[in-house]
């Protein structure tokens, strides 16, 4: 047998996304390249470690076992590094953090003070829908959850990070209604949606209940990208959060349209299970958010203030 750490890797990232392509999006590698380590590791194993019927990818009962024992591999070459920086005095481990997408906009500015003290520590932040996020905190797969709304039924502690605030946008081409108009002005305007079970999806749906207001015509996209863009092309107006639009704002290719009971607040806020047994790397970034904040908030989203 000669396989390779390398090769493990790109199995088990196979077995636990269920496709190549997703396995070559996560490990950032291109989808020949996943292919081909997938078929090294094969040839050197009599039975089949994975099969595809139609266009699935399904993982054999034999390739499970493989995978389950990568798995343990893995980790132990993680655990030996650890011990490594351990030895040495260096804080060391795994933060595992799962971040709604708009998220990724506010949380890279409480990670990089922390991750530049602490080189011992690696970092796995995924950035997903708020679905998923939640789910992987049920999961007990992540330590910690970024999320604009705390989600109900699941026990939780949290630490509010940030304000959010959510505003009206279109380009800078709309014909701006008066604010007493506005419901009219939304009831005969394309509306761009974020795609279903996104925070700013229920909180954009719950307003436009509150007022009454029945779009005739629905865009849906699944990033706050692309949402940007479409409003910035004029496809329609839409409800978004602030924290990705300062720069658009700046250079007027977006603006706010004001309107009744708008903006909407809500607050980013670091959240884990409430009976989550911390390791020390968990530990140490609450305690590092807890202390620096303030600072940071300071520092890098003094502007929505503005707003």
């Amino acid at each position: 047998m000669n396989y390779t750490l390398h090769q493990l890797q790109v199995f088990l990232k196979i077995t636990q996304t269920k496709s190549i392509t997703k396995a070559a999006e996560e490990l950032h590698l291109t989808q020949p390249a996943v292919s081909i380590q997938l078929k090294n590791l094969q040839d050197q194993f009599e039975i089949p470690l994975t099969e595809v019927i139609g266009r699935q990818l399904y993982v054999t009962e034999f390739g499970k076992e493989i995978a389950l024992a990568a798995e343990n591999i893995i980790n132990e070459v993680y655990n030996i590094n650890y011990k490594t920086f351990a030895f040495k005095g260096v804080l060391s481990g795994k933060l595992k953090i799962s971040v709604v997408s708009t998220g990724k906009y506010v949380l890279p500015y409480f990670l990089s003070d922390f991750m530049n003290k602490n080189t011992g520590i690696e970092l796995e932040m995924d950035v997903t829908n708020k679905l998923k996020v939640v789910n992987s905190l049920k999961n007990n797969e992540v330590d910690f959850a970024l999320v604009s709304t705390v989600p109900s039924g699941v026990e939780v502690e949290s630490e509010v990070l940030l304000t959010n605030k959510l505003f009206l946008v279109a380009n800078k081409n709309s014909a701006f209604p008066d604010v007493k108009k506005t419901d009219q002005f939304l009831s005969n305007t394309p509306l761009i949606y974020r795609e279903e079970g996104s925070a700013t999806r229920i909180a954009m749906e719950q307003y436009l209940s509150q007022q009454g207001i029945e779009a005739k015509m629905k865009l849906q996209l699944t990033s706050n990208e692309a949402v940007k863009q479409a409003v910035i092309a004029g496809l329609g107006v839409s409800i978004m959060p602030l924290i990705g639009l300062k720069n658009e704002l700046e250079h007027g290719t977006i603006k706010i349209i004001s309107s009744k009971k708008l903006p909407i607040v809500t607050n980013w806020t670091l959240i884990w299970l409430k009976s989550k047994k911390m390791s020390p790397a968990a530990t140490a970034y609450l305690a590092f958010i807890r202390q620096e904040k303030d600072r940071i908030t300071s520092e890098h989203f003094s502007w929505i203030d503005s707003y």
